[in-house]
């Protein structure tokens, strides 16, 4: 049985508009610290695998060792937030993610880089589900969408400060000094969150939520289209943030001050994009046509990146492509939960963004395999925007079979209200 309760009516209002603000607030900051580990990582590439002697392959797999465990934990921590509730999990896996960041600093090969990564994405799994349930959690179900897409927006704050500032600070300080300034401001963070936050009263619903729910999912042909758009979304991201430093400064001949700056550049519009998007969703109530305009434009930008060689105008392309490269992730993110119902909404994120690691680890390990063996990153981002082509095609698909289930949702309500009627 779960351990929550229903609410008492005579309780107080725990639901207020300052818990809900001061949560999402702080949710969002304890967000952007633990960014800067992930962001860190691909900012100072060239430092750290100069460091660790390690090859554009090598580096590869320190995002995909953990985006393995990171995916692995995503059914799991969607199905721990369901039953008994997102804030707990969020506080250990950001504390986990932090201490491990602070571990990095210390790492002398890559051998302990690795494991280090391969233990932080089994805290980052309780971050992002549980993080995303509490989020969405106070927000009303007709914007879905828009809460969603604010959940990344302190992920995009962290690196746009870590962009301007990690460049100007890593020459006096190394970048081993800048991980544990950054993990151990985030722990004072993380405390603040866990002694001020809040957990909005979840009303237990008829049916408990099982771990058989969370694979009663694959049944689902939606959540296979909605999966294999996240596969593409996510590998798609993870090429951009974490080789287009590598890219400008190995490709370009960019200095590495100069690279943080357009990441700050990139970042800074990515943020606010995300609730754009939602709020574009969510007006338009047609989540479909905002993720495949979206993928349509990544495919071009990912296309130009490689071709363009005039500065300014790369970093035009470079701009187009970072409003759009999350442009959709409330809308896809919201589909399924919009279909299949908001008492599964914890694992139906993790089911999704299991799709969307297992593209993260493909397109990362990749594109490092493909610059080691032809010397340019040419070659990945074409398939980049290969694997777009197919999303705009699958968005298609997709808005088919939402209509389709949408409508049967409705026929069963209307013939449920009449049977209701005396």
């Amino acid at each position: 049985m779960s351990s929550t309760a229903a609410p008492n009516p005579s309780a107080p209002n725990r639901t207020s508009k300052f818990d809900a603000h001061l949560t999402v607030t702080l949710v969002i900051i304890c967000q952007s610290f633990q960014s800067l580990a992930i962001g860190g990582i691909a900012l100072f590439l060239p430092l750290i695998r100069e460091d660790l002697q390690m090859s554009f392959s090598q580096g590869g797999m320190l995002s995909a060792a953990a985006t393995i465990t990171y995916a692995l934990g995503q059914i799991p921590a969607g199905f721990l937030a369901d039953r008994y509730g997102p804030k707990r999990l969020f506080f250990i896996g950001l504390l986990g993610c932090l201490a491990l960041s602070f571990n990095f600093a210390w790492v002398q090969s890559f051998e302990g880089a690795l494991v280090n990564q391969l233990f932080s994405g089994a805290f980052r799994a309780l971050l992002f589900t549980p993080g995303l349930v509490l989020i969405t959690s106070w927000f009303p179900p007709d914007r879905k969408a828009t809460a969603m897409g604010l959940f990344v927006i302190g992920g995009m704050s962290g690196n746009v400060f870590l962009s301007m500032a990690g460049p100007i600070l890593v020459q006096p300080m190394g970048w081993r000094v800048l991980f544990m300034i950054f993990s151990i401001c985030g722990i004072v963070v993380a405390m603040l969150y866990h002694t001020m936050g809040k957990e909005k009263v979840r009303i237990v619903p008829k049916k408990e939520v099982r771990m058989s729910d969370a694979f009663g999912l694959f049944r689902h042909p939606i959540m296979w289209i909605c999966g294999a758009l996240q596969f593409i979304r996510f590998g798609v991201v993870t090429s951009f943030n974490f080789w287009l430093p590598s890219l400008l400064v190995a490709d370009r001949g960019m200095t590495l001050t100069e690279a943080g700056w357009t990441m700050a550049m990139a970042a800074a519009l990515t943020g606010p994009s995300n609730a754009l998007g939602g709020y574009v969703s969510d007006r338009l109530k047609n989540p479909p046509l905002v993720i495949g305009a979206s993928i349509a434009i990544l495919g071009c930008t990912a296309a130009l990146l490689v071709t363009v060689t005039w500065t300014p105008l790369m970093l035009l392309v470079i701009a187009v492509n970072a409003v759009f490269l999350q442009f959709y992730f409330g809308p896809l993110f919201s589909v399924p939960v919009e279909v299949l119902g908001s008492r599964v909404t914890g694992m139906s994120a993790g089911v999704s963004n299991l799709y969307a690691n297992v593209g993260a680890l493909v397109f990362a390990v990749s594109l490092g395999v493909i610059k080691d063996r032809s010397g340019s990153f040419a070659w990945g981002f074409w398939g980049i925007t290969f694997f777009c082509a197919i999303g705009v095609m699958l968005s298609f698909v997709l808005a088919r079979m939402r209509r389709a289930a949408l409508a049967d949702t409705t026929s069963a309500t209307a013939i449920s209200a009449g049977r209701s009627k005396p």
